[in-house]
């Protein structure tokens, strides 16, 4: 009997997918090992220190991921290896709190610009790229990606706090980005919103973060109406200049599906309205903390065709016939109130709201 090719033991490897048992594959021999090395696709790593040792028998890689401190040598030394990378997971799983903490005790200088620009540079196939909290992450690395990424499709830079309205000028002119997360990227202003209501990405974004984002107002909210293909929007928490001047805008975006406009609390019913009205897709929204919002807004959510989950914590303007009203909303399935108000809601009215959704308390 013949001895197998690479060939044959590569069309073997695809039928394997538990990885302790590519693993155990693996240690059969040379040839094997070799083998299950240029076949792998997916690596996740938690010893970073050991990427030059390890990471030149996968050539082939597609995922690459590491929620652990990684330095810019180590992503350089990435971009030469694996030339065919298509997702960077590099979202950081630590607190800020550890990440100063490491930034003081060690001196160990986290990934920034220089490693970001090298994978953009040697692997032009990403389409997925997540950098979450590497907040040495700025604008040079991001107008790298946006550039050199032509296949770029998901983009989250959340808390990447150095991150400006310069970087988004690079990202609006992508033709191809589905997916922004900017969450907590406070640098970013009107001027940036501007910029990707009016750019190429205007036409293919489908879902934009822009939580905590607290320098923007009406005036570059009013211009997300033009993003004409948007599903999910997400302005939680970015405070008191985004009035119902915003919200009126915002209702007119007909392809929303996903809404978050949690403690805007210079919103009321006046938006609510117009969002239940018009939105008619709509399937999710929170109103956390929206404070103007009272049982008129709410209400109108009664007749809506497609809302399924309805967040109304912090929000105590509501009382029992309001929530009787808008659980007759037939595709409701969850609806979110705050603890507080579980007390003074009685047991017979919370088993009726039941008997039409699922009820949370928060």
């Amino acid at each position: 009997m013949s001895a197998l090719g690479d060939d044959e033991l590569s069309l073997v490897l695809k039928w394997v997918y538990d990885q302790n048992d590519r693993k155990s594959f693996s240690q059969v021999c040379k040839q094997w090992l070799r083998v299950e090395g240029l076949t792998r696709l997916t690596i996740r790593v938690l010893e970073p220190d050991l990427i030059p040792v390890f990471l030149p028998r996968f050539p082939n890689l597609l995922f690459f991921e590491a929620q652990v401190f990684i330095s810019n040598p180590h992503l350089e030394f990435v971009a030469k290896t694996c030339p065919k990378l298509q997702v960077l997971n590099l979202n950081l799983k630590k607190t800020l709190e550890e990440f100063e903490e490491l930034d003081e005790n060690s001196g160990f200088e986290d990934v920034g610009n220089d490693g970001i620009s090298a994978l953009a540079n040697g692997c032009p196939n990403l389409s997925k790229v997540l950098l979450r909290k590497r907040k040495n992450v700025a604008n040079f690395a991001v107008i790298s990606l946006a550039k050199l990424c032509r296949n770029l499709t998901t983009l989250d830079l959340g808390r990447c706090n150095l991150v400006d309205d310069r970087a988004v000028e690079a990202i609006g002119c992508s033709n191809s980005i589905r997916v922004l997360n900017f969450e907590a990227c406070s640098l970013i202003t009107d001027h940036g919103l501007a910029v990707l209501a009016t750019g190429y990405i205007s036409k293919t974004l489908k879902k934009l973060v822009l939580a905590e984002c607290d320098r923007i107002t009406d005036s570059g909210v009013s211009l997300l109406k033009h993003i004409c293909c948007l599903e999910e929007l997400n302005l939680a928490e970015c405070g008191p200049k985004i009035t119902d001047s915003g919200g009126l805008a915002v209702s007119s975006l007909s392809s929303l599906k996903k809404l978050n406009l949690g403690w805007l609390i210079n919103l009321s019913d006046v938006t609510v309205i117009a969002i239940a009205n018009n939105c008619v897709k709509l399937v999710s929204i929170d109103l956390t903390g929206c404070e103007l919002v009272t049982g008129v807004g709410v209400r109108a959510f009664g007749n809506h065709g497609s809302l399924e989950y309805l967040v109304l914590a912090s929000c105590y303007n509501i009382c029992m016939n309001d929530l009787s009203i808008v659980v007759r909303c037939q595709s409701l399935r969850d609806i979110v109130l705050d603890k507080g108000l579980r007390m003074w809601i009685p047991m017979p009215m919370q088993v009726h709201i039941s008997k039409f959704c699922q009820l949370h308390w928060r």
